[in-house]
């Protein structure tokens, strides 16, 4: 074997590493580029989704300030109306046989007019509670059953919005997340890039190699984000 033909073979191995090297960056650039597309297009669909839970929050938000308003107008009307009936009653007990009388008339019609059933089962159970402990007054307007009934409906749809806006917390952060995940990709693509067009084997396989790190990082971290449809 003269030293041409060692030489020739040496370039022909060099060659044919040159090759499949480059043949390898190609397969990654284009493995990089499906990486890159999947997670913008998966970051895209969680800001999506995002945007529509903070709308239904903030939706359901203004329902339970609505519904909450309601509720207070109810109990200040029932405070007053409470405090009308208080004074009625100590009317009815006057020692004028008339008056008592015509107070207790009017208290007949404003229990019957104006207490709704909530408020109605409220003062009966403040007259037990107030017959029982006589040390201490209970009013109606305390009354657990009656608040609820009152206020149950906002607090149960403010929770509900704090509920969505949380849900559109966690897709924000998934999405930034998967935008992080695809800076890191472009860049393993850009190193792969270089390494294509670069003609020294040794630098080929460590920008090459550098480049397959980030992207296999990249898209591990990836593929733990809960995968979303359209």
């Amino acid at each position: 074997m003269t030293v041409t033909d060692t030489i020739d073979r040496a370039e022909t191995s060099s060659r044919r590493m040159r090759d499949r090297i480059e043949l390898s960056i190609a397969v990654l650039l284009g493995i990089a580029s499906i990486g890159i597309a999947y997670a913008s297009f998966q970051a895209a669909l969680y800001d999506s989704q995002m945007a529509g839970a903070y709308q239904r929050g903030g939706n359901l938000a203004t329902e339970a300030e609505s519904l909450y308003l309601e509720g207070n107008q109810q109990y200040v009307q029932d405070a007053q109306l409470w405090n009308r009936l208080t004074e009625l009653a100590i009317a009815s007990e006057s020692s004028d046989p008339v008056a008592a009388a015509d107070a207790q008339n009017t208290y007949d019609v404003l229990s019957f007019q104006a207490v709704s059933e909530d408020l109605a089962g409220a003062i009966e159970w403040a007259a037990g509670q107030n017959e029982a402990d006589a040390s201490t007054y209970y009013s109606p307007l305390d009354n657990e059953d009656y608040q609820t009934a009152l206020f149950g409906s906002y607090q149960e749809m403010k929770a509900e919005s704090v509920t969505v806006v949380s849900q559109g917390d966690d897709f924000n952060s998934l999405s930034d997340r998967l935008t992080l995940y695809t800076v890191m990709m472009s860049i393993s693509l850009f190193l792969l890039g270089i390494a294509a067009v670069v003609r020294q084997t040794r630098i080929q396989v460590i920008l090459g190699s550098t480049g397959v790190v980030i992207f296999g990082v990249s898209i591990t971290l990836t593929a733990f984000i809960p995968f979303v449809g359209l």
